[in-house]
């Protein structure tokens, strides 16, 4: 429709032919594909064979946790609960009572002291000189978003007036300073040696967290499954790590398939993620097809994987015959006439989000949505089908790699669990009645969440050596096993008292706060 935003054609929105014709070759580079449709058709075909041999394997043994039943449906067991060694439960109680219990005022104190995290909050009108009080009045409005009490529950529970902390909380908190200080913190607990047993940093996932809002809010919604009047979702992006490098506030009702690319374009941090997992709510043959093209890996754990459409490159009788077990899984054939037609749009599609043309939510939202009518929705949801086709081979054949996804999801669900214990008063619902300030609020939520993981995780590494240097073996396959989204030893309530000087004495000639150690621990 022109003049439309709503229902304009999405190839509206990307680098214009001109504008692209320069840098096809660069993006080509930085993702690994081909520019010629041939060889990058043929690349991917040769895929879905391998991917499918190895299926055909797994199908013909006949008793495993996938195969086919005497209809010839796929089925597929669920995957049994992960055995978590003895010695990784013993190992974490002996941690929960060896590092030092604090109040979260205290930790997002010490924690400053060795990141500068508070330094990253500038003053939005450029103001350069800061008074010694702003760093005390930051941690007091932090906390007062992250805990949910609010700026004047936080006045009567730190001493600090209603008018400082709305002050601080208008020219510093931002979501800009907040990124920035969030930013911060992961490099810093990216860098503590513990950090990399729990994961390389290449894999991450995201998933949305509901909470109740109350008042009225352009971003809430109804929705009687999880809340009892309305509510909003936001939608986190989580590290193999334990790090959240993304928050997105967003409408309930949305779909959560349409955020999935925007923190992992917008990535900020030295991670270098390749492959990122997220629910069923996560997944559209769009997202499969972009993640491709963009030289990443989308693995998700989809519901009812055994009833989805799969889809063949060559004619029936030649892939039954290859394959004659997994060979009728696939039902439909591919369009790669259409795929090869508009490969180069395909191209420039994800070239215009990789170089930051447009959001990939926009375009996401619009290319799910678009009809058959569309060519180039039409294209890439063909090329979604064949990498989907692809990753269901490959996630069916091979029981470590489910158990991996499953994994790193179960990482974000318990982040989701401290996000819950943080946001407390009030009952957890959202106050902020504006996107601003609830995206404000997320982050600053985002930003204790990951204070918190940083604290546990560099004290369970200090508790670790101690053990260690005391002649205990510990090995690294036990301690992946422990989580350090970990609140045992953080006090998230009482009185809040802001005193930086005091809190700083209290730690030892290190610049830590010295562990508490049994006697029996050995």
């Amino acid at each position: 429709m022109p003049g439309s935003r709503r229902y304009a054609d999405p190839a509206a929105y990307l680098l214009t032919p001109q504008a692209w014709e320069p840098q096809r070759d660069e993006f080509c580079r930085l993702v690994g594909k081909s520019a010629d449709p041939a060889r990058a058709l043929a690349t991917a075909t040769d895929e879905l064979d391998d991917a499918m041999g190895e299926l055909e394997k797994v199908l013909a043994d006949g008793d495993g946790p996938v195969r086919l039943d005497e209809a010839g449906d796929l089925v597929i067991s669920p995957l049994t609960a992960e055995d978590v060694p003895a010695e990784a439960t013993a190992l974490k109680a002996e941690l929960t009572e060896m590092l030092p219990f604090a109040p979260i005022v205290s930790l997002l104190i010490e924690l400053d002291k060795r990141t500068g995290y508070l330094d990253c909050f500038t003053h939005a009108g450029g103001k350069q000189a800061r008074s010694p009080e702003v760093k005390r009045n930051l941690i007091a409005v932090l906390l007062a978003y992250s805990t949910n009490l609010g700026l004047t529950r936080m006045a009567e529970a730190s001493g600090l007036s209603y008018d400082i902390l709305a002050w601080t909380s208008e020219w510093y908190v931002r979501e800009e300073t907040l990124r920035a200080a969030n930013l911060t913190i992961i490099d810093y607990h990216q860098r503590l040696p513990l950090t990399p047993v729990f994961g390389a940093g290449t894999l991450s996932s995201s998933d949305g967290q509901r909470f109740p809002t109350r008042g009225k809010s352009v971003t809430a919604r109804a929705l009687s499954r999880y809340f009892a009047t309305e509510g909003l979702s936001t939608y986190t992006h989580v590290t193999d790590q334990h790090a959240t490098y993304g928050t997105k506030v967003i409408v309930a009702t949305r779909r959560e398939a349409h955020y999935v690319l925007d923190e992992i374009l917008g990535n900020a941090t030295d991670l270098p993620i390749t492959e990122h997992a997220t629910d069923t709510h996560g997944v559209t043959l769009v997202n499969f097809g972009l993640f491709d093209l963009l030289g990443l890996q989308l693995s998700p754990r989809i519901r009812d994987l055994g009833r989805i459409t799969l889809y063949r490159a060559a004619p029936r009788a030649q892939v039954e015959s290859a394959s004659p077990h997994a060979g009728p899984l696939l039902t439909r054939k591919l369009n790669l006439d259409l795929i090869a037609e508009h490969y180069d749009d395909l191209l420039r599609l994800a070239g215009s989000l990789k170089f930051g043309h447009a959001t990939a939510s926009l375009l996401v939202g619009k290319l799910s949505a678009s009809g058959r009518q569309n060519a180039l929705a039409a294209a890439l949801k063909e090329y979604g089908a064949l990498r989907r086709t692809i990753y269901a081979a490959r996630y069916l054949s091979d029981p470590d790699y489910r158990r991996k996804i499953s994994r790193q999801l179960n990482k974000g669900e318990s982040l989701h669990a401290l996000r819950r214990d943080l946001l407390y008063a009030h009952e957890g619902a959202v106050r902020a009645r504006h996107l601003e300030g609830q995206t404000e609020q997320a982050w600053c939520l985002t930003l204790a969440t990951n204070a918190v993981i940083a604290w546990t995780t560099e004290y369970y590494g200090l508790a670790t050596e101690q053990m260690r240097r005391a002649g205990r073996r510990i090995d690294d396959e036990v301690l992946a096993h422990i989580s350090p989204a970990h609140s045992e030893n953080i006090n998230f309530f009482g009185a809040i008292e802001v005193d930086i000087d005091a809190e700083l004495a209290q730690l030892g000639p290190t610049g830590y706060r010295p562990l508490r150690v049994r006697d029996t621990l050995f």
